[in-house]
């Protein structure tokens, strides 16, 4: 994952244009991917898709001619979207298009500009102060024209046709860990997914943030009723703990999976509550579609002090953290994949585990009294109406254990399951 990371680290993408068709082309050797474009003008919902921006080089040089902003040093240098530029200019003139962090002097800001047509360079404040005055030449060789919006889905056919999304964004020029740590970590899940053969039907989502997720609902009106659970991935790579952002629902079971996952497995963590701000979350849980949509970061959006910066570079992100949160994931839609709903066939009084051999096959094990437990829980609630995330909510038990216990009861005759 972190291999992929610093290859698409130099890229320069945005929401349209070569940068976004490159990355995928680089996603496409792990993963097989369909690939959409969407023609400038397609009115997508209370949106336009817009023109289409490339850039090829940009650059402001001082009187001697060396480079003092260079966009092949670093993407980050200029403000995305930009409208051609070639001309000469005062660094009074030049001023009002130089976007700078005061607070953070040494850094470079992220910036851009998608629905208004201008131009600007990102660079150190530091870099600023040092700039002498005098005249400038300054270049944004760049064009913004007819085009297309691309973006690309990735299917593992489940048993059913029922879909969880996992959805991230590829809009980012050289951002690590917000947004290339997220799409580092949903290639791997599908990758594993692929492995697994599981009960639902898995779409991963590449697209540009905002624009791009507005598009697919748009052109998948008719389909999204087939979406039960979703995840949106992004910050997926620093070292801080896990966060996961509930749903607009704020109780559907992709909220209560990851919820239950956090907790049981001891990592520190946070579980916020819906807000419509933040990433492609707020497009899939808007009130008209109202998905079951959360989303999982490490420290979220804006809480990092590199966020939006230069500083969010490959060295920002820890293998070790994408690791974790991939495990994360992997363990939440086990329980989506596993949540399933029994009927106890002896519920009339306890039935006798032991001459059954259950108590018997327990032995030996470090979590007997667990999974003892495990069992009798199962056993009570399997009315039909509690589904094992249920059992281990109530229960205060690992799923993992509670769908153990389910497995043994059942395949001693003493359940049956009911369907989704």
């Amino acid at each position: 994952m972190h291999d992929l990371v610093r290859r698409l680290y130099p890229l320069c993408r945005s929401i349209t244009g070569d940068g976004v068709r490159r990355t995928l082309e680089i996603l496409a050797e792990s993963v097989p991917l369909d690939v959409h474009e969407v023609p400038t003008g397609t009115e997508v919902l209370d949106w336009t898709v817009p023109k289409e921006w490339n850039i090829r080089d940009a650059y402001v040089k001082d009187a001697a001619g060396r480079r003092v902003i260079d966009f092949a040093e670093s993407n980050l240098h200029v403000v995305g979207y930009s409208t051609p530029v070639s001309a000469v200019m005062s660094l009074a003139e030049l001023r009002p298009h130089l976007h700078t962090l005061p607070d953070q002097p040494a850094l470079t800001p992220y910036r851009t500009a998608y629905y208004a047509e201008t131009w600007g360079f990102c660079l150190a404040a530091d870099t600023l102060a040092a700039l002498p005055e005098g005249d400038y030449e300054v270049r944004i060789d760049s064009t913004l024209a007819e085009g297309h919006l691309t973006y690309a889905e990735h299917v593992v056919p489940g048993r059913v046709a029922d879909e969880v999304l996992i959805s991230c964004h590829v809009c980012h020029p050289s951002l690590a860990n917000d947004n290339l740590a997220g799409v580092a970590v949903a290639v791997a899940l599908a990758r594993r997914l692929a492995r697994a053969e599981p009960w639902h039907t898995y779409r991963f989502l590449f697209a540009p943030g905002t624009i791009g997720a507005i598009t697919w609902l748009a052109r998948n009106r008719e389909r999204v009723d087939r979406i039960r659970h979703g995840l949106v991935l992004a910050c997926a790579g620093d070292a801080g703990p896990l966060t996961y952002k509930r749903s607009r629902r704020g109780d559907a079971a992709v909220d209560r999976a990851a919820a239950h996952v956090l907790r049981a497995s001891g990592r520190p963590h946070t579980v916020n509550d819906f807000s419509p701000y933040g990433y492609d979350e707020r497009q899939f849980c808007s009130p008209g579609f109202d998905l079951p949509v959360g989303s999982l970061t490490r420290t979220p959006y804006a809480g990092y002090p590199e966020y939006h910066t230069s500083a969010d570079d490959p060295g920002l992100v820890r293998p070790e953290a994408l690791a974790d949160t991939l495990e994360a994931c992997w363990e939440i839609v086990q329980v989506l994949e596993g949540d399933r709903r029994y009927l106890n066939l002896s519920p009339y009084g306890e039935p006798q585990l032991g001459r059954r051999g259950l108590y018997g096959s327990l032995g030996g094990r470090s979590d007997t009294e667990q999974a003892q437990m495990a069992m009798l829980w199962v056993l009570n609630l399997s009315d039909g109406e509690h589904g094992l995330l249920d059992v281990a909510e109530r229960a205060g038990l690992p799923f993992p254990v509670v769908a153990e216990a389910a497995r043994a009861l059942q395949g001693a005759g003493l359940l049956k399951e009911r369907a989704r």
